[in-house]
């Protein structure tokens, strides 16, 4: 097992009607911007629990955060911010929501131009403004971690950063709000968790027993829960088990004492940036083509997933080959398309695009060993087409 230091200082509310603490979690006579996205916590009724649970507090509202939040309108909320005098932000939303407050926090009292935050990738580690969390959609993990991801829209640039400063002070997680979503998202949700797992989890072995034990438990959590949730979104023990399972994913428990991936996610991010595809939808496709690419390097843990999470038998290369093609299965289950054509047909550039990129920025090799290289990130592009 590797060294690690574990810090995480969110207070996480979970349950039924959890909401109803708000006024309690927010600094008393705080001037709050209320942060949320396209409108949707007006139908589902969030909206109006915050407000009643914040009946005495001064709010500013900034709507219309995107999904893949873009750093220009991140950059009018911090203008607000400023010419407001707000102290306190609440985030009401999902991970991009809460992703884009973590940037608009660390933003308001940067010295420089904060567009250098996410292109040189600067860790914020004192000076954010304090905020707190609804989440009204699992997936990303980010109610429970300092990270984040913006994209930059005029560079068509998707770039993550984070810092121990970002973590939100507190993050309300009911489950029930789940029952109004459309079933794409928690179809993207289910998947997102899942590769956030693998990410930290599909590497080589390092003899951290637990955590490979706590990841497999997510794993396995998911492949129940995932399809009946999306049927069922108001049966709670389905919505509790599936909410607990995206935050335990991304929390950072499971990334202690063990090597990281990442290249699927960074590798994702540009087919975001470039063609607006679903974050998920882009790790459904990228993230079984970079197993086999990289396949030498993770046959070990592919055959101990298999094994453990999929029951197969056979000799550590067959049940490697085969526990892809099981996870590529579970993805077709959770009604993902696992291959760029089949969302765009505009794709034959893509892999030079994306490797010319990386080149740029000097990110010549990605993942837990540096092992992905530019030739590599080429080929596991070219396999997703």
């Amino acid at each position: 097992m590797l060294n690690f230091e574990l810090y995480n200082p969110t207070n996480l509310v979970f349950g039924k009607g959890q909401i109803e603490k708000l006024s309690t979690l927010v600094p008393k006579d705080a001037k709050i911007l209320l942060a949320y996205g396209g409108g949707s916590i007006f139908k589902n009724g969030i909206y109006d629990q915050v407000i009643a649970n914040l009946k005495g507090f001064e709010i500013v509202e900034f709507g219309g955060i995107e999904p893949n939040p873009r750093f220009e309108t991140l950059m009018k909320a911090v203008d607000v911010i400023k010419a407001e005098k707000i102290d306190f932000i609440l985030a009401v939303g999902g991970g991009s929501v809460i992703d884009g407050v973590k940037f608009i926090s660390g933003a308001v009292h940067f010295e420089g131009n904060p567009i250098d935050i996410l292109q040189k990738r600067i860790l914020i580690k004192e000076n954010a403004m304090p905020f707190g969390t609804v989440l009204t959609l699992p997936a990303t993990g980010s109610e429970m971690n300092s990270g984040y991801v913006v994209t930059i829209e005029s560079t068509q640039e998707k770039l993550s950063s984070g810092g121990s400063a970002l973590f939100p002070k507190f993050s309300i997680c009911d489950p029930t709000v789940i029952s109004s979503l459309p079933k794409r998202q928690i179809e993207n949700g289910v998947v997102d968790a899942y590769t956030h797992v693998m990410e930290q989890y599909l590497t080589y072995p390092t003899d951290a027993f637990l955590q490979d034990r706590i990841a497999e438990g997510i794993l396995q959590t998911l492949i129940e829960v995932g399809p009946g949730v999306v049927q069922n979104p108001t049966d709670y023990t389905l919505a509790s088990n599936f909410m607990w399972s995206c935050t335990m994913a991304l929390n950072g428990l499971i990334q202690k004492g063990v090597p990281s991936d990442w290249a699927t996610h960074m590798i994702g991010h540009e087919l975001t940036a470039l063609y607006e595809i679903d974050h998920a939808r882009t790790l459904a496709i990228i993230g079984p083509s970079l197993y086999h690419v990289m396949f030498e390097t993770k046959k070990a843990k592919l055959a101990q997933y298999g094994r453990r999470i999929f029951n197969l038998t056979g000799s550590d290369e067959e049940v490697a080959k085969e526990a892809i093609n099981k996870t590529v299965e579970f993805f077709h289950t959770m009604g993902m398309d696992t291959k760029l054509s089949q969302y765009t047909e505009d794709y034959s550039n893509t892999a030079d695009f994306i490797v010319n990129r990386f080149e740029e920025r000097g990110w010549k090799g990605l993942g837990e060993n540096q092992l992905v290289t530019l030739d590599k990130v080429r080929s596991i592009v070219e396999l997703s087409y």
